[in-house]
């Protein structure tokens, strides 16, 4: 396995209306290898914005999800794809630091498959 590098953690927020919908996506990301770890916060965070020119404001589930650069683009793909909104939040902050245990275990937790690397490699 290459050097893990803090420098190449992403976290990414994404607010859910409902818990349901959370639970979803994160077993969905963290199934197909997209997120190592995703936080649910079961806890309903209150919301407020403008939308099509009106204040808006709801109950939303958030999820923390840590991944690494290399999965973003598709990590955000499914979740735009498993959302109900039409813009889903996808809010990526950059990692700047962590344990090296940790990150060693994000990364391989979110490395593909060998399977997968020869299927894609011989496409």
């Amino acid at each position: 396995m290459s050097r893990a590098k803090a420098r190449d953690i992403r976290i990414v927020l994404v607010t859910c209306p409902t818990l349901a919908m959370a639970r979803k996506i994160a077993r969905v990301v963290v199934s197909k290898r997209l997120a190592a770890c995703v936080n649910v916060v079961r806890g309903q965070v209150e919301s407020f914005y403008t939308w099509k020119g009106k204040l808006e404001g709801g109950r939303e589930h958030l999820l923390i999800m840590k991944t690494t650069s290399k999965r973003l683009s598709e990590l955000e793909r499914e979740v735009k794809a498993l959302h109900s909104y039409d813009v889903p939040e996808f809010l990526v902050i950059p990692a700047v630091a962590g344990s090296k245990e940790y990150v060693q275990w994000l990364s391989g937790a979110t490395a593909r498959p060998l399977s997968e690397k020869i299927i894609r490699g011989a496409t």
